[in-house]
């Protein structure tokens, strides 16, 4: 990627949106249910999410409409950790 695309993928305050997070859990999910990555890599890369988003909604300086849509991809990450337990 170049420095040009990057800046792109960050919004205006320099955060990415919390659509490229659910992007993210949404893409091990799929990965998982079709066998195309290890259970344990899943499990990492799921619980790397969790504490990535943890970090960011605990955050007292982001702002409401950004916390709110990581709270929701924090959600779904959560279960899909629930799930991979299992």
């Amino acid at each position: 990627m170049t420095k040009e695309l990057n800046k792109e993928a960050l919004g205006p305050d320099g955060l990415p949106g919390h659509d490229y997070f659910l992007d993210a859990v949404n893409h091990i999910d799929q990965a998982v249910a079709t066998n195309t990555i290890a259970a344990g890599a899943a499990k990492g890369l799921v619980f790397s999410l969790v504490e990535t988003l943890g970090a960011m909604v605990g955050d007292p300086d982001l702002p409401n409409h950004l916390k709110s849509g990581y709270m929701g991809a924090l959600d779904l990450a959560v279960e899909l950790e629930a799930k991979l337990s299992k």
